[in-house]
């Protein structure tokens, strides 16, 4: 079985216990991208998950635990910080192609990754953008901000509140429930409380997952 067939056959599995439809054509570009990602780690260490088999549960099926409920908020621009090597940015961009996505990161190599990625699969909907999230000067504002191990959450919404839209939301991808930042006193000076926490289920992977939302 060549690399290409396992890992197809791992995603599929996930995607099965998931309860998450994506067409065949979606997931052969998930694994393109995921192939990518091995073929850059090789020199530039973008990730330090090194075996691609691992990749397909801790970076594409812990990235796509949030399509549902992006898909549920239904927004037009999508703004993921810290992107790294695109996650979960580029799988949202690939199964959502009517959604504009935007990924920023400060890392000269991450971006550079991401912009191969974006002109490899023909992601038209996928943006990059190279420097620091507080001085983004975006020609629109974003109805979603996500970010996948970024900051702690009130750093991450002091950096980034200029470019939320109007009705706008926040999601912090979590591990466990973060309540020690609820309790930190710069979260609660932005007098912003979780609007929901729900618990993500991601084939393949022990640990817990959750999603909080906030929103101003």
């Amino acid at each position: 079985m060549t690399l290409q067939a396992m890992l197809q056959a791992k995603l599929e599995a996930g995607l099965l216990e998931m309860g998450l439809q994506i067409s065949g054509e979606k997931q052969a570009k998930l694994i393109a991208y995921l192939l990518l990602i091995d073929k850059w780690n090789k020199v530039h260490n973008l990730t330090a998950v090194r075996d691609p088999l691992e990749m397909v549960a801790l970076h594409l099926l812990d990235s796509l635990s949030v399509l549902p409920h992006v898909e549920a908020l239904a927004p037009k621009y999508l703004l993921d910080v810290g992107a790294g090597a695109g996650l979960p940015s580029i799988p949202l961009a690939i199964c959502l192609p009517e959604l504009q996505v935007t990924a920023i990161d400060s890392v000269q190599k991450k971006t550079s990754f991401m912009r191969q990625v974006k002109g490899e699969l023909a992601l038209s909907n996928f943006k990059v953008e190279a420097g620091r999230v507080e001085a983004l000067k975006a020609a629109h504002k974003f109805d979603v901000i996500i970010s996948r191990a970024f900051s702690e959450i009130a750093l991450f919404i002091k950096l980034t509140k200029h470019v939320l839209a109007d009705g706008g939301w926040w999601l912090a991808m979590k591990g466990v429930v973060p309540n020690h930042e609820f309790e930190n006193q710069d979260f609660i000076n932005l007098g912003i409380k979780p609007c929901k926490i729900e618990a993500l289920k991601v084939a393949g992977l022990e640990a817990e997952r959750h999603l909080v939302f906030l929103r101003p």
